[in-house]
């Protein structure tokens, strides 16, 4: 039997996604709260590893048991036996050719940056951006980044290939909270902070948008400073 759960948890508290037996991390909170209910260990896959830091509204991930058990009823045991900081927010079976990872169409990241006085109770949810920032030059600068396109440049680590897909990148100003939406096909590790932290520098004007067209084109090998884990959010994954 595959079940497919949706997570919301708050990215503060643990050592990111990724199972690390020493520490608090997302994956071992609920692999070991599974354990308790089926009486032997089970192992989820996740749509994705969110780092330290980062937060999740909807964060997916399937698991394989041999054991029936209704849905609801795992929802509510696995909330009653989680941290407080993680909630299950829904519980399905699917069909065993549903991968909760390489079955996504697309994703959907926010990222939100605080360009207003500082405030210590948000410090762990938005980016509080001390600089001067020019929107409408950073809403022109997202445009390269939508389509295909080799973000070796804009990726923490190797890989095989770093070809990527955006769809779209959003932006809206709330109580000088600017929030920007990312959708795309899949995202690599640090990709969306890195895309962020261009964005940030474009804005204050401390590079061009023909500096980030060169390094996306690779003609340079620039590397981009990498926004704070504390403002992005994983908030949907589309099957």
């Amino acid at each position: 039997m595959r079940y497919l759960i949706q997570i919301k948890y708050d990215g503060s508290k643990f050592y990111g996604f990724q199972r690390l037996n020493n520490y608090s991390t997302v994956q071992k909170e609920i692999e070991d709260a599974l354990k308790k209910i089926f009486k032997t260990n089970i192992v989820i896959k996740g749509a994705g590893r969110t780092d330290r830091g980062v937060h999740a509204y909807c964060q997916m991930a399937h698991f394989d048991a041999n054991q029936a058990i209704p849905s609801p009823n795992i929802k509510k045991a696995l909330n009653s036996l989680l941290n407080k900081y993680i909630y299950i927010q829904n519980c399905e079976i699917i069909s065993k050719n549903i991968h909760a990872r390489f079955s996504v169409k697309e994703k959907s990241y926010l990222y939100m940056i605080d360009i207003g006085e500082y405030d210590p109770l948000k410090s762990d949810y938005v980016w509080n951006c001390k600089y001067n920032l020019d929107i409408n030059l950073m809403k022109k600068c997202s445009k390269v980044f939508i389509g295909i396109h080799d973000f070796e440049n804009f990726v923490s680590g190797k890989r095989e290939n770093y070809e990527a897909i955006i769809y779209d990148i959003n932006f809206e100003i709330v109580d000088n909270i600017i929030k920007i939406v990312f959708k795309g096909k899949s995202f690599y590790r640090y990709m969306v902070r890195s895309l962020v932290g261009c964005l940030v520098d474009v804005g204050r004007k401390k590079i061009t948008i023909q500096d980030v067209e060169d390094a996306l084109s690779k003609k340079n090998n620039k590397r981009f400073f990498i926004a704070p884990a504390c403002g992005l959010y994983l908030i949907k994954i589309t099957y």
